[in-house]
C-alpha cells in the first residue's frame, strides 16, 4: 500500500504518507502519464518491512508543476549489493512488487 497524495515539489522532494511494504525495500518515484506506465525513474528511498511514515525521496531531476508521477514499492531483491538502488526501467534488479499480479503504487501530480 502507497498512500499519497498531489503535493508541491519545489522543495525538490517527493513524500508517502504511509508506505507499507511486505520486504525491505525501496520507493520509487517513476514518470508517468494518463496512459499509467511506468517511465523513468526520477527518485526513490529505502523502505523497511512493514509500515514506514512519511517516507521522501529526493528527486533526481527537474519535476514541473503538472506532471505526473508514479509512486511504487520495489524489492531490494535481485541485485549485487544489499542496500543499493540497482534497478533501471525493465531490469529484474530491484524490482517492483507485485501483488496479485498488480503493481503497488499510488499516481500523484506535482503542484
Amino acid at each position: 500500500m502507497v498512500e499519497a497524495s498531489d503535493q508541491s515539489v519545489e522543495n525538490g522532494v517527493v513524500s508517502a504518507d504511509m508506505v507499507n511494504a511486505p520486504a525491505n525495500g525501496w520507493l520509487v518515484v517513476h514518470r508517468t502519464d494518463s496512459e499509467m506506465a511506468p517511465g523513468p525513474v526520477v527518485g526513490y528511498a529505502p523502505l523497511r518491512m512493514g509500515e514506514n511514515a512519511d517516507v521522501a525521496a529526493i528527486l533526481q531531476e527537474d519535476v514541473a508543476p503538472g506532471d505526473m508521477l508514479m509512486l511504487m514499492i520495489h524489492s531490494e531483491e535481485g541485485g549485487m549489493s544489499t542496500g543499493v538502488f540497482e534497478y533501471t526501467l525493465g531490469a529484474k534488479e530491484d524490482g517492483p512488487i507485485r501483488v496479485d499480479e498488480n503493481l503497488v503504487m499510488k499516481t500523484i501530480t506535482a503542484q
